[in-house]
């Protein structure tokens, strides 16, 4: 009898399991075979990590993707293999979308991963101040990318003049921009982390950080065609899905994707990752990778100087935000972070804020005034990240005055909160040294200014 009751419970678990494996392999699976996808990046930086997580951890094959990574340096030629056909999507810099967008080409943005730029502008030890750069060289990769466009942007600020005070090169990616800055055969070039930090123990200095200036831009960005869009619609949701599930698991597990980001970097040095790591993938790339409307606006003024097309284009014909509205609004990316927070960074306690509102009344503005009228700072500022380390943490009221030099991410307002336990007092700053500072937007690092008496 024992006998027969033991053959009867195997045989009925045994149907039971047969019933119940099919669900169990449809769940977090694919149901149809995986489908092939190439995916282009554009850079070897930490701003590309969105695609190598999500390669490296399974989330594309989790989402129906079977991946091939494929290496295409240089937006332009990245926006000329989606055309083509060669990739399916691609992590390519903002401004290239843009111009063949206004080309007439298929090209459209339907994430940002990097809504501001993390560029140092990192020259000899020679150069202190912006003026000692007339007559210099710097190096960009290609004229019309981004680091172009950041080169300019802060020459500009400084008021030098592209082309005529400073000599401007195209040499290539960052890489070989640094190696030409190592080798003494240019003067200065626009370096990101964690060469900023290579740079520094060589020698170079940073005369400005283009985070300090409250710019945003759409740096690197998530970009397909319309067409594939309207063909492939389920495709395109599922390769944005791993793409947020990826930027979620950068920020909360650090010792995975510090492995990823020495494998792609093939950089073996832990302070080097440490600070791309931070730097980049806690503080700039965010959650929800909504690409900038503003940023975009702010590149499209710039690009008007040379293409007329530029002057009457709008924000919107450059981006497809519906993919990652629909995620958003159905609570899955609010589910990711609430099931597993942000790691804390080294130097903060709790999940580190990506940025700080700008207070408009309150601190120097931010926005953009190279054309046209002044825009209302309704975005985000990266000036203040908590893992900045400009004036001290803790001050004695009756030291002051006293003289502080301007260091990487200060802007008036961070200073004065740090000097004065109020960012309001920006302007007792600004008046104390306005001989030297002309425009409150605009400091150097290296920049002495005096801190008064409260």
């Amino acid at each position: 009898m024992d006998c027969r009751r033991l053959r009867q419970c195997l045989a009925l678990s045994f149907l039971l399991s047969a019933i119940a494996a099919p669900a169990a392999a449809g769940e977090g699976s694919p149901a149809q075979p995986l489908e092939k996808v190439r995916i282009a990046y554009s850079s070897i930086s930490g701003n590309q990590v969105p695609a190598w997580v999500a390669l490296e951890q399974g989330f594309f094959r989790k989402n129906g993707l079977d991946v091939e990574l494929v290496f295409i340096e240089g937006g332009t030629r990245a926006a000329n293999a989606l055309l083509s056909g060669d990739v399916t999507f691609s992590q390519m810099a903002g401004p290239s979308v843009l111009q063949s967008n206004l080309q007439g080409l298929d090209v459209v943005i339907i994430a940002g991963f990097l809504n501001t730029m993390d560029y140092q502008l990192m020259v000899h030890k020679s150069i202190t101040r912006p003026e000692q750069l007339k007559g210099k060289t710097l190096a960009v990769s290609r004229f019309g990318s981004s680091s172009d466009f950041a080169t300019r942007y802060a020459l500009d600020k400084y008021g030098l003049v592209p082309d005529k005070d400073v000599i401007i090169l195209e040499i290539g990616s960052q890489p070989a921009r640094f190696a030409a800055l190592e080798a003494g055969k240019i003067e200065g070039a626009m370096v990101a982390v964690p060469l900023t930090l290579k740079a520094k123990a060589l020698g170079f200095h940073a005369l400005a950080d283009l985070k300090m200036l409250g710019l945003e831009y759409q740096h690197t960005a998530l970009a397909t065609t319309r067409s594939m869009i309207k063909s492939k619609p389920a495709l395109v949701r599922n390769a944005l899905r791993a793409f947020v599930e990826a930027i979620h698991y950068y920020k909360t597990h650090r010792k995975e994707s510090l492995a990823i980001l020495r494998k792609y970097l093939k950089d073996n040095d832990p302070q080097d990752l440490e600070e791309t790591y931070e730097a980049i993938g806690l503080t700039l790339i965010p959650e929800k990778p909504y690409p900038t409307l503003r940023g975009i606006q702010i590149m499209l003024r710039e690009l008007s100087a040379k293409d007329p097309k530029a002057r009457t284009a709008r924000p919107e014909q450059f981006v497809e935000m519906s993919f990652l509205k629909e995620l958003d609004s159905s609570g899955f990316i609010d589910r990711l972070y609430k099931s597993q927070p942000i790691v804390a960074s080294r130097e903060t306690t709790g999940r580190p804020s990506p940025s700080v509102t700008v207070q408009e009344k309150a601190s120097p503005p931010v926005t953009v005034q190279e054309k046209g009228p002044r825009e209302k700072s309704s975005a985000k500022s990266s000036l203040a990240s908590p893992r900045m380390k400009s004036a001290p943490t803790t001050f004695v009221a009756s030291a002051l005055p006293e003289e502080y030099t301007v260091q990487a991410g200060d802007t008036l307002s961070h200073i004065a909160g740090r000097f004065y336990g109020s960012e309001y007092k920006w302007r007792k700053i600004y008046q104390a040294n306005a001989t030297t500072v002309k425009n409150p937007n605009f400091i150097y690092i290296g920049q002495p200014l005096l801190i008064p008496a409260d």
